[in-house]
Formats: C-alpha cells, sequence, structure tokens
C-alpha cells in the first residue's frame, strides 16, 4: 500500500486494500470552496464557505483587513488553520487577546471567542459538529441528517495540560523532516496536518492507495491541483456499486473521504502544491508513532 520508504509504511493500521461488508460505504464529497461564497461579500459571513463531515465542521473565509470573525460560544475548543496566504489577526477570549502572525494552527479553548482580522488571506476554522450554531451553516448539511454508521463518533480525547488557554504553535518553530509524515498537532478533537509544499506534480508511479476503517479524511487542497483518487469496494448490493472517480480540485477546495475507500491524492500542478489533512478524533495510528505528533506534551493520549 505504501512505498518503503512511506513514513506510513511502518503503522500499525498499514493493511493492504481489502473488500469490506456491512453498512452500505458514504460518497466521497468535493467542494470548491470559492464557489461556496461571494469572494466580494460585503461581510465576513458572506465570504465564508461552510462544510462538514461526521464529527467537524469547516468554515473557510476570504478574510479582509478589519473582519470580526464572531466563532459564538463554544461548547469545544475551535481550532484555526493557518497558511501561508492567511493574514495577521487577534484572538479575543476570555483570557485575553492573542496576535497570530504566522503559519501553523491556532487552538482557541471553549467559551466565547472572536477574531480580529489584520490583513487579507483564507483563515480555516474547525468547530465540532455537535455545535448547533455551525452544524446547521453547512452546506452539505443534508448529507449527515443520519449518521453514517461506519464513521466511530467522536469522544473528545483529555483535557489539555496546563488547562485551557489560546495556544499556538507555528510551522516555523519545527522544520520538516522526512522519518516523519508532515507536521501534525493535535487537540482533544481534531488532528491537523500540514504536508509539504511541492513543486510540480506527483510521480503517477508512486502513488499510496489505502483505506481508513472507521473515520473520515478532510483533505484541504491551500496551493496548486490535485486529483482525488476514490475507489469504493463492492459489497454485496450491487445496485450501490460506483465507478472509481478521479475528481481534479483546485485550491481552495475540499474532499470529504468516507471509510473505508481505497484513496489516494495526486498533486497535478506544475507549481506548488499543498494539502492540509484532518481528522476528527485524533488518530491513534498517528498518535502512537513517537514524535510524530508536535504537541503531544500539550495533549495527552486517552
Amino acid at each position: 500500500m505504501y512505498e518503503k520508504d512511506d513514513p506510513r509504511s511502518s503503522l500499525a493500521t498499514a493493511t493492504a486494500p481489502r473488500p469490506d461488508a456491512g453498512e452500505a460505504i458514504a460518497a466521497a464529497q468535493y467542494f470548491d470552496l470559492r464557489e461556496l461564497a461571494a469572494s466580494d461579500g460585503a461581510t465576513p459571513e458572506a465570504r465564508t464557505a461552510v462544510v462538514r463531515a461526521q464529527n467537524v465542521v469547516l468554515a473557510h473565509t476570504d478574510a479582509r483587513t478589519g473582519d470580526e470573525l464572531d466563532n459564538g460560544t463554544l461548547d469545544g475548543e475551535l481550532a484555526v488553520v493557518v497558511t501561508g496566504a492567511s493574514p495577521a489577526f487577534t484572538v479575543h477570549t476570555g483570557h485575553g487577546e492573542t496576535r497570530v502572525e504566522e503559519p501553523g494552527l491556532v487552538v482557541v479553548p471553549p467559551g466565547a471567542s472572536r477574531i480580529s482580522v489584520h490583513g487579507g488571506g483564507p483563515l480555516v476554522r474547525l468547530v465540532e459538529a455537535g455545535e448547533p450554531a455551525w452544524r446547521e451553516r453547512a452546506h452539505n448539511a443534508e448529507a449527515y441528517a443520519e449518521d453514517h454508521p461506519r464513521v466511530a463518533p467522536l469522544k473528545r480525547w483529555p483535557e489539555p495540560a496546563g488547562g485551557d488557554a489560546v495556544r499556538c504553535y507555528p510551522l516555523a518553530r519545527v522544520p520538516e523532516d522526512p522519518a516523519r509524515f508532515g507536521r501534525i498537532f493535535r487537540t482533544r478533537s481534531f488532528m491537523v496536518n500540514f504536508l509539504p509544499e511541492t513543486a510540480g506534480p506527483r510521480d503517477p508511479g508512486k502513488l499510496s492507495p489505502h483505506t481508513h476503517d472507521d473515520f473520515e479524511q478532510l483533505s484541504l487542497a491551500v496551493q496548486g491541483q490535485y486529483v482525488h483518487h476514490i475507489r469504493t469496494p463492492w459489497l454485496s448490493d450491487s445496485t450501490a456499486w460506483r465507478d472509481d472517480e478521479h475528481v481534479r480540485l483546485g485550491s481552495p477546495s475540499l474532499a470529504v473521504i468516507p471509510p473505508p475507500t481505497v484513496h489516494t491524492s495526486e498533486a497535478a500542478d506544475p507549481g506548488v502544491n499543498q494539502l492540509i489533512d484532518i481528522f476528527s478524533p485524533p488518530r491513534t495510528d498517528f498518535s502512537e508513532k513517537p514524535g510524530w505528533v508536535l504537541n503531544a506534551d500539550d495533549y495527552p493520549m486517552p
């Protein structure tokens, strides 16, 4: 499933794609995030595309100087995915103010919060799908009118060491390491993997088709183009069989990949390509690899 030099080849879950049985397999979902929001909208809400998976809601805002993003009063944490194109911003909470000026992950504790924006560019927020105000805004809410039975429900991991606080994890403090799969951070409810920028298309002879047994993968393209290759295993009901999918998306875009589809994403732009993978709850297999989760001291495993 993985090349021998791929860090994922040593995962406990690295098994070959296999047929499956049981509950129906959900369809993959694909979103051009620019098509879901008005780039010239007068308000940040109009410039925000909201989509969801079973356990997480993703809000992509084309932010402008002076925007005030109200996150509401949340029962769980909020995470802000900050890319190289994102503007500087300030997070306001009951704990004070925190200014953010570089790419990485920002984790905001439960409760009321808002974000003041100091430039132009994309900001991506993650909230638990159990938050009603956000869940109901999702463009694809109907796809989750009923829970997908193959996706394990979210059970929050242990509370962070040191209690509630705004935590910032700049990418600049963590150099890329080919022995580690991307740069991974986790919270109680999410795992975010900043995959490295790549120059040019991926070698089509070195793809990595694989499956996940019980969790969705959200692949957020922030630069370039990707072809998402998805194969749905055949179950006994042939009327539910699907053709293989090879869906090309630019950026910003999001693919929601359900279990146990066989999938791999192929960088396709001649320039720079970058994906950020998001999971909810955090992945145990990644967490069990020493050194892979870069903020593991702050967020312990169950």
